[in-house]
Order: C-alpha cells, then sequence, then structure tokens
C-alpha cells in the first residue's frame, strides 16, 4: 500500500515538473515572438512616417502647381496612412504590454 501511495506522489512530481518546464519554455517563445513583433511594428511606423512627409510634400507641390485633384487624393492617401500609423503604434502599446505580463508570468513560474 505504501509503495502504491509513494509511486503515485512520484508520478504526479514529476508530471508538474514536466509541466511547469513546458511553461516557462512557451513563455520564452512567446516572449521572443513578442520582441520580434515589436521590431516589425517599429520599422513599419519608421516606413509610415516616411510615407507621409512623402505625401505632404506632393499635396503642396500639387497646390502650387494648381493640381487639386491629386491633391485631393494624396489628402485621402495621408488620412489612410494617418490611421495606419496610429493602428501600428497602438498594436506595438499591446505588444509592449504583452511582453510586460509574459515577463511577470515567467518570473511567478520561477517561483514556484
Amino acid at each position: 500500500m505504501r509503495r502504491r501511495i509513494v509511486s503515485m506522489l512520484c508520478f504526479a512530481v514529476l508530471g508538474s515538473s514536466f509541466a511547469l518546464g513546458r511553461d516557462i519554455r512557451t513563455d520564452r517563445r512567446d516572449l521572443r515572438h513578442d520582441k520580434v513583433d515589436r521590431v516589425h511594428d517599429r520599422r513599419d511606423i519608421r516606413s509610415d512616417r516616411r510615407d507621409l512627409r512623402a505625401d505632404r510634400r506632393d499635396v503642396r507641390k500639387d497646390l502650387r502647381k494648381g493640381n487639386y485633384k491629386q491633391a485631393r487624393r494624396d489628402r485621402r492617401d495621408i488620412r489612410r496612412d494617418q490611421r495606419d500609423l496610429h493602428r501600428d503604434r497602438r498594436d506595438l502599446r499591446a505588444d509592449r504590454r504583452d511582453v510586460r505580463h509574459d515577463r511577470r508570468d515567467m518570473r511567478h513560474d520561477f517561483r514556484k
């Protein structure tokens, strides 16, 4: 009877240690993916800012030349790029928050 109880306890402890190790690995992988996603978001934000500067320059040039129809198209493009920039910034904030939560969760897992 004791042998069964001891063997069940050993299996329970062994199983929980494997589960804890898997949980830590998935947290680390999730943290790496979030960091890579943040790098891509920053690159996308820089690209959007460059595009906005070029579109604003085109609008000024079109208005100077009197090409109002093209200026209207460029303004629409600017609004679209500004919305995209806002979404990218929001995504970057969410990723930053997710990294913070993942780090906290990983520290909590190590304390167990």
